[in-house]
């Protein structure tokens, strides 16, 4: 026959001194379990020498002195814009995070944040940087922002793109690491984010990101890119200055004179122009201001200049932030800077678009089931490719209008 009956789990007499007695209750309360207390039959007396021992209790899987912590509560939208617009870093960086997440409650949210913000942005100098794999962008920007941040009134954000595995979409993220000296600074906030392999959804954020940066106050955004060809296109389309970052003696200089990325560059700089690469650096300069003299004056009537500089030894960095500043003197002149940012609004608003087609496109279960389908047609050759794709459009039109 089998009864229960009541352990008592209560604190020993050495440990009641480290809790109270509202928790020694507590704890009382929630480690009182009913245990079975089975009679063994096999332990009567005219079973000589035959006796089951009782067994050793369990202890509790959980530590019952330890104190669970309270989770943090959820921001609301308002609290998000008023930390931004008090230059709150932490609350930054919890925004920013919304804005890359692929949660669709955290982008609801995250819209919300840049709406309410937008009225307190376009105040900065976006500056995008570029270059080659290993041409230096990550210790230009640190000397660079130092200087930057000599003025008491300057606050920077860096937006770093990692570039991601393809495989994987893992990212080191390591720029951040190579800003030493920026990434302690107390005006200036870094943040490298993975491309995790597209291109477009960083770009979208990275935009996005400026925009809260620039509500916290922050009045210099320097946008590093991936430097990896297309990405070049999206960080031009978001930035008012761009700067082209290249080698000397690396081989053919012609290598580095492409028409697309040299037609984009407002300013060109030579870096590790030091030691024995200071000749290589000022010939690579000379054949660059060469090739610039090719092209056509571009929109804002401006002439890139090349310079040589030495990121490593902080060598030229006050002549190329002249350059810079002489450039934002020329196009607020001539109108040219409002008209960019003007042109610069409508191009995201289209980009905008044309992601949300494609992601309501693509997400569909219905689009998902068909597209499946089609594939498989035309991996058997039993349709083309252009009447697969023909078909599932018309799918997905007539489902369109049948909703409207």
């Amino acid at each position: 026959m089998a009864n229960s009956k009541v352990t008592q789990h209560t604190v020993n007499e050495d440990d009641k001194r480290f809790f109270s007695q509202e928790e020694q209750e507590e704890i009382a309360k929630h480690h009182n379990v009913e245990t079975p207390n089975i009679e063994h039959p096999e332990n009567d007396e005219q079973y000589t020498g035959l006796q089951v021992n009782a067994g050793i209790e369990q202890m509790p899987i959980v530590n019952p002195y330890m104190k669970r912590r309270k989770r943090k509560p959820q921001l609301t939208v308002n609290d998000y814009v008023e930390g931004i617009l008090k230059g709150n870093t932490t609350v930054l960086g919890q925004a920013v995070t919304l804005v890359e997440s692929l949660n669709h409650d955290h982008q609801v949210i995250a819209q919300e944040v840049i709406e309410k913000c937008l009225p307190h942005t376009g105040q900065s100098r976006r500056i995008g940087i570029t270059g080659v794999p290993g041409a230096g962008k990550s210790t230009s920007i640190d000397v660079f922002g130092l200087h930057v941040l000599q003025d008491e009134n300057a606050k920077l954000a860096v937006l770093a793109i990692d570039p991601s595995s393809e495989r994987s979409n893992g990212s080191i993220l390591g720029d951040k690491t190579r800003m030493e000296k920026l990434s302690v600074h107390p005006r200036a906030f870094i943040r490298p984010s993975p491309s995790a392999g597209s291109l477009g959804g960083v770009a979208r954020k990275t935009r996005e990101t400026i925009v809260l940066c620039e509500a916290a106050g922050y009045n210099n955004i320097f946008v590093e890119t991936v430097g990896v060809g297309q990405s070049e296109t999206a960080v031009h389309s978001m930035v008012d200055f761009f700067l082209l970052i290249q080698l000397a003696g690396t081989g053919d200089e012609l290598q580095g004179i492409k028409r697309g990325i040299m037609e984009m560059a407002d300013g060109i700089v030579i870096n590790k122009a030091d030691g024995d690469n200071i000749e290589r650096a000022n010939l690579a300069a000379a054949q660059f201001r060469n090739a610039l003299h090719l092209f056509p004056l571009p929109p804002s009537k401006w002439t890139p200049e090349v310079l040589c500089y030495s990121g490593y030894y902080e060598i030229g960095i006050t002549e190329v932030w002249d350059m810079i500043d002489r450039y934002f003197d020329h196009v607020r002149k001539n109108g040219y800077f409002n008209r960019k940012r003007s042109q610069q609004e409508k191009y995201w608003m289209y980009e905008t678009i044309n992601e949300q087609l494609k992601s309501r496109f693509y997400n569909d279960p219905e689009v998902e089931r068909l597209l499946q389908l089609k594939q498989d047609m035309v991996l058997n050759n039993q349709q083309s490719s252009f009447v697969a794709a023909t078909d599932v459009l018309n799918f997905y039109y007539d489902k369109i209008k049948i909703k409207d």
